[in-house]
């Protein structure tokens, strides 16, 4: 019963010094300003839209260009 006791303490004890740890590491961060946040945020949208209209397109010419070979080995047929 005294292990059990004695390993409930440490875990508590690495718990805590874990969060300490955690809460100084994160006082090092260099984190983004608004502004920064903003302009990505406006990048990577303007970049998922430019991609899913370009794959829009190559979507169509392809189903357009199997299309056309479909229809052309079926008439040789």
């Amino acid at each position: 019963m005294k292990d059990f006791f004695e390993k409930l303490k440490n875990s508590f004890r690495n718990l805590i010094d874990f969060l300490k740890e955690t809460r100084k590491e994160l006082n090092n961060v260099s984190w983004p300003s608004r502004s920064e946040v903003s302009g990505t945020t406006i990048v990577v949208i303007a970049a998922v839209f430019f991609f899913g209209f370009f794959l829009f397109i190559v979507d169509i010419v392809v189903n357009y260009g199997m299309n056309f070979i479909n229809s052309a080995l079926s008439a040789r047929s």
